[in-house]
């Protein structure tokens, strides 16, 4: 199975430098078109199964590149961002040393109160796939978002840590892998 990975367009939210996290902010123009531009790329694969995380920027991207409506989008909450507690809606410039460091390098800072555990997020994502490998499809398109791309890839590639966290995944920006 041929797995096409891929993080949604930006947002809003993005573009100002803000943490999402599990804010189910849209798609802006720039974000609408960066998933057409992957379409494009695209082009001439036809995907057995989309499946995306429910927040709004990644089922629009996952419609958009998968050229189905977003009601057949299968949506899968284990695909959602890391939830950031107090640091959603944040800046980044405001969140803090504490919460920037361990953002930039988990694997040596401690993660701040109200963050999600990057081992919780190893284990949803580990579901996930086991759940996937069970399926008949030759080709799937996985959109979701940056923080949790950073674990499929670690697990998809057998990390000893089970995450890849440099380079940071870019909106739109596909990885695929072989499962």
């Amino acid at each position: 199975m041929k797995i096409w990975i891929t993080r949604h367009g930006q947002t809003d939210l993005n573009k100002n430098r803000i943490m999402q996290g599990s804010i189910n902010e849209p798609l802006n123009e720039t974000g609408i078109a960066q998933a057409y531009e992957v379409k494009e790329k695209l082009q001439g694969i036809s995907f057995d199964a989309v499946i995306s995380s429910p927040l709004i920027r990644a089922v629009k991207t996952a419609s958009i590149i998968g050229d189905i409506p977003e009601s057949e989008v299968i949506k899968d909450r284990r695909l959602v961002e890391f939830r950031f507690g107090r640091f959603e809606n944040m800046e980044y410039s405001k969140m803090g040393p504490a919460m920037i460091l361990y953002w930039i390098l988990p694997e040596l800072f401690p993660r701040p109160k109200t963050v999600e555990s990057i081992p919780y997020a190893i284990k949803r994502i580990k579901s996930f796939l086991e759940d996937l490998k069970t399926k008949d499809y030759e080709n799937v398109l996985i959109v979701c978002h940056g923080g949790i791309i950073r674990v499929l890839s670690g697990v998809l590639e057998g990390r000893k840590n089970n995450i890849k966290w440099r380079p940071k995944p870019h909106n739109c920006e596909v990885r695929t892998y072989e499962l």
